[in-house]
């Protein structure tokens, strides 16, 4: 898997891949069609679609996306969903969504708060006693906020060289796609670097602190983290398309294939990495939606249905990460450069990167997903739908 590729489980600033070969225009065809259950809008989504084709025209094999405005729900799609039949992508796919989950689990999180349950000032240590120690970490010195906003500190396990070796080079995942993982041992990877920088003294974006997070949320509730999504999150919403897998290896359908060529993004062969355990990802980046489910929840999270006003105001608090981007808990909001912030996450996952974006308000959604992970250009995507009207 190339650098960029597996930038995508440890970053959350706009997908932004590395072009690879480029399908020919008859394979390209964009749709826009009504997500179900909603009419169609009517216009204005023209650059969103040209941005659709254009990834495809990058190397991307597959583009499923959905926005929501004041004029209804478009969907729209470019290109294949499986290489082998020709089968088109559709607007009904679901796919693994990456670190987009990390949203989901700083939202229970913060409802927790909310309850009187725990704190944000917590510390680690008081959640998980000794789990986050050696090689100077320390979880004493490190809040549950910290996690969230990503100033831990923490080193990133997915950065590990032998992490790397076994799950992102083409012949370490082909052997060990398929293995159990204990999210401890994930944190235990971590534990055998040092930290980035002491608590609070930085920013780095690292998933150790989202499996560390959802580890919480099962002291804190003695049930599985994935059990708490569903009951606070998916059920209520009604996300039909969304779940937790767990250990479970596959997509469920509706869904397309999902796409890697590791680590020859321009000459290697295309690898079917639709089925995998991620476990490997726990708290931080495992869960399977679609893009009328992902905008559904960004839009109720952000006009206040599942936070009460203290809690969605700390989420939306932001530490500077980049020019213009600013990283709050589990919630990254951008400036788009045409006068309009969005607020969101982005994710990805062997084959799979996706963004869910929306407009303060809520009311202006936007989610899309490529099924290939070494091309394409997200944040085209997401400026074309929000700016080039």
């Amino acid at each position: 898997m190339t650098a960029r590729a597996r930038a995508l489980l440890v970053t959350t600033t706009v997908v932004a891949l590395s072009a690879g070969a480029a399908l020919p225009a008859s394979a390209a065809p964009v749709t826009g069609a009504p997500a179900a259950g909603h009419g169609t809008a009517r216009g204005g989504h023209d650059a969103t679609r040209a941005a659709l084709r254009a990834a495809v025209a990058d190397g991307v094999p597959g583009v499923t996306a959905t926005a929501r405005d004041a004029r209804g729900t478009w969907s729209g799609t470019a290109g294949v969903g499986d290489l082998r039949t020709g089968a088109p992508r559709s607007a009904d796919d679901r796919y693994r969504v990456g670190s987009i989950t990390k949203t989901f689990v700083a939202t229970v999180l913060l409802q927790l708060e909310a309850e009187g349950r725990l704190s944000l000032d917590d510390t680690v240590d008081s959640w998980l006693p000794g789990l986050v120690r050696g090689n100077g970490h320390d979880g004493r010195r490190i809040t549950l906020r910290r996690l969230l906003n990503h100033t831990s500190g923490i080193y990133n396990y997915t950065s590990d060289e032998g992490f790397v070796r076994d799950y992102f080079l083409a012949e370490g995942f082909l052997a060990h796609r398929f293995d159990p993982v204990a999210p401890r041992d994930l944190v235990r990877i971590a534990m055998a670097h040092r930290p980035d920088f002491a608590p609070g003294a930085g920013w780095n974006y690292s998933n150790t602190n989202y499996v560390l997070a959802g580890l919480v949320v099962e002291k804190a509730t003695g049930r599985p983290y994935g059990e708490e999504v569903r009951r606070r999150i998916i059920a209520p919403l009604g996300l039909r398309a969304t779940s937790v897998p767990g250990d479970r290896t596959g997509v469920p359908a509706p869904s397309g294939r999902a796409y890697s060529r590791f680590d020859e993004p321009l000459t290697g062969p295309t690898h079917d990495v639709t089925r995998l355990n991620p476990a490997i990802a726990f708290s931080a980046g495992e869960m399977i939606s679609d893009s009328a489910d992902l905008g559904r929840f960004y839009s109720a999270l952000l006009r206040g249905r599942l936070l009460p006003r203290e809690q969605l105001a700390e989420m939306t608090t932001t530490v500077p990460v980049a020019p213009g981007a600013g990283y709050g808990l589990g919630l990254m909001r951008r400036d788009l450069g045409c006068g309009v912030a969005v607020w969101g996450h982005g994710g990805g996952i062997h084959g799979s990167a996706s963004e869910a974006v929306a407009t303060r308000d809520g009311r202006h959604t936007l989610a899309f997903n490529f099924n290939g992970d070494w091309a394409g250009d997200g944040g085209a995507v997401i400026k074309a739908e929000f700016c080039d009207k």
